[in-house]
């Protein structure tokens, strides 16, 4: 069911006499549908709704509520009220809440949470945030190598309820050192009698706690995991990133790279609807002045040439769209390398043989627009000037792209961001250089002065 469809039914749910009314429409609908049509509503109404649900099932619906509107909700909850949803949360999703919480309301509600939740949620939390210790979870499923395959498939079915996946189980030590995992599929095909050992892959891939978030997302998708197991610097088992957390992963930092590459800078706010008008005016205001200042060189190169200009007035009329296309074709070349970088496919150690393809292909490019441009050129102001937009089209897209290739190799070798390299800061690059490109062809090709 739709959104507005929904919104009624939750409408009437809330100011209706039946307690149990938002519970059946929870039963009879999808989690994420309901978590899209409660965004209409205030957070002391969402609570109250909350509370008509089994505590289990309201824990798995307060799951599809973005991170920024779980924080806001539960600021309406009492003490018992948090516990309960806590203690019912995945692990993973738990420590990121408690760690958007203030001090005081993560010492509010600990004491009241089992020793053992306690520690997890402590030790969880205590992972940098961007590395993959933060996007752990706990809540997996381990076996010891001298267990049966019988005797596995019973442990599995015990602690199937508390953890996220029981199709991938991890095979530890004493000392809980990562020997294996083994899949339930291979343990229901395997004879009753065959041990663990025996069956699990023990060529596993896995990623270090403190390594980024990404290489967790990129890890999954290159080998196709369910889940990751995550080890410390001793090998032992600390947790699991599973493949929807990574995919969360991914897309957080797509989106993160989507917003750099249009300029934003610092804290990016994932969640536009969201973010608060000092987060997005911080994320933006940085690059916009920097470029303010970097596009003087522009207005200084226009008027250095101001005598050739007042002698041929129809250059004008060509400028905007030669350096609108430098900067175009910069932008290009800068969004395909910062994402063949950001998958994997190309490293710093590739420029040198890409610099060489890419001079090939803006070769053509510029060749191809330049005819294109010459008619026009013909047309509008005669041969003299036709011939210096195309030479200059011709030229300042093999800048623009060259540029725009280079700049996210010469940003990651000064272990900078590459995506910054996309959009505004390369269009104020090229559009600088073709400015002087575009008159000093004006001047040399029409024999004018360059001042008055």
């Amino acid at each position: 069911m739709e959104r507005e469809e929904l919104t009624f039914p939750i409408r009437e749910a809330l100011g209706g006499d039946e307690d149990r009314a938002f519970a059946q429409i929870v039963k009879q609908n999808h989690n994420a549908d309901v978590a899209e049509a409660l965004d209409g509503f205030e957070p002391a109404e969402v609570r109250a709704l909350l509370l008509q649900v089994p505590a289990e099932a309201r824990a798995e619906l307060f799951g599809y509520f973005e991170l920024e509107r779980q924080v806001e909700v539960i600021g309406y909850f009492n003490r018992p009220e948090l516990t309960a949803l806590f203690f019912h949360m995945s692990a993973d999703e738990r420590v990121d809440v408690f760690n958007q919480l203030d001090e005081e309301t993560q010492e509010k509600f600990l004491p009241a949470m089992a020793q053992v939740e306690r520690e997890d949620i402590r030790r969880l939390a205590s992972y940098e945030e961007g590395t993959i210790g933060a996007v752990i979870t706990s809540d997996y499923a381990t076996l010891t190598p001298q267990l049966t395959a019988r005797e596995a498939i019973e442990r599995l079915r015990r602690v199937a309820p508390d953890k996220e996946t029981i199709y991938q189980s991890f095979v530890v030590d004493e000392t809980r050192r990562l020997l294996g995992t083994v899949s339930l599929r291979d343990l229901i095909v395997a004879p009753a009698h065959a041990r663990v050992e025996q069956i699990m892959v023990t060529d596993v891939i896995s990623a270090r706690a403190d390594a980024p978030a990404e290489e967790a997302a990129k890890l999954i998708a290159r080998y196709d995991l369910i889940a990751l197991p995550v080890t410390d610097e001793a090998d032992k088992l600390i947790g699991i990133v599973t493949y929807d957390d990574a995919h969360d992963v991914a897309e957080a930092e797509a989106t993160e790279d989507f917003l750099k590459a249009g300029g934003s800078s610092g804290e990016v706010p994932l969640s536009l609807r969201n973010a608060s008008i000092r987060a997005l005016y911080r994320s933006r205001v940085f690059w916009l002045v920097v470029l303010v200042f970097g596009n003087l060189f522009s207005g200084a190169g226009i008027a250095y040439f101001e005598a050739t200009i007042a002698e041929h007035l129809a250059l004008l009329f060509f400028l905007p769209l030669l350096i609108a296309s430098a900067g175009n074709a910069g932008s290009q070349a800068a969004t395909m390398m910062v994402r063949s970088m950001a998958t994997g496919d190309v490293h710093l150690r590739d420029w040198g043989r890409l610099l060489g393809r890419e001079f090939l292909v803006a070769g053509l490019l510029g060749v191809t627009m330049a005819l294109a441009i010459s008619g026009i050129g013909w047309f509008r102001a005669g041969s003299d000037i036709a011939l210096v937009v195309s030479v200059t089209m011709f030229t300042v897209v093999i800048m623009g792209s060259l540029i725009g290739m280079s700049l996210p190799f010469i940003l990651s070798r000064f272990r900078l961001d590459p995506a910054a390299a996309s959009g505004p800061l390369v269009t104020s690059i090229a559009d600088a250089c073709g400015v002087l490109i575009y008159f000093s062809f004006a001047v040399a090709l029409l024999d004018m002065p360059a001042v008055g």
